[in-house]
């Protein structure tokens, strides 16, 4: 169960309650609603790490994109040393390097691009998320504070 759903179910639970008349106040059973808000704790690691793992490994694909684009330079650069020396044919070759080469940082860039894109959006949902809980505690803390 993800954390958006434990807090609709806390809400369902909170709307469901016995109200006391007058007071706008509810009566809700302590052990259950203990344990609604001990699934939500538990739940947050879980997404907290998720994000972690997520910006590491963004270091890492960043990384593992660089170290391609070096391979692949480094390839085309022997490539070149190893060609027949014939005006031609070294013309050619530097063609196609010069093609490798712009063709691993495009990749590069775009795995950059994507990773960051993919990171990013990972992480503004667990904001929204975090945010959200951070709301209904203080609501729910405020509410605990008037009764």
């Amino acid at each position: 169960m993800e954390v958006l759903e434990l807090l609709q179910k806390i809400e369902d639970y909170l709307n469901k309650s016995m109200s006391i008349p007058i007071s706008g106040k509810v009566l809700v059973d302590r052990d259950v609603f203990l344990k609604m808000i001990q699934d939500v704790r538990l739940m947050l690691p879980d997404d907290i790490k998720k994000a972690e793992w997520i910006e590491s490994h963004k270091q890492e694909i960043l990384l593992e994109a660089q170290q391609q684009s070096d391979v692949i330079v480094s390839e085309a650069e022997k490539k070149i040393k190893l060609m027949v020396s014939e005006e031609e044919i070294v013309k050619m070759a530097k063609v196609e390097a010069e093609e490798i080469i712009a063709a691993a940082q495009k990749s590069a860039k775009e795995i950059r691009l994507g990773s960051k894109e993919y990171a990013d959006s990972i992480l503004e949902k667990l904001e929204k998320d975090l945010t959200e809980i951070l709301k209904i505690l203080k609501e729910n803390r405020e509410e605990l504070k008037k009764s």
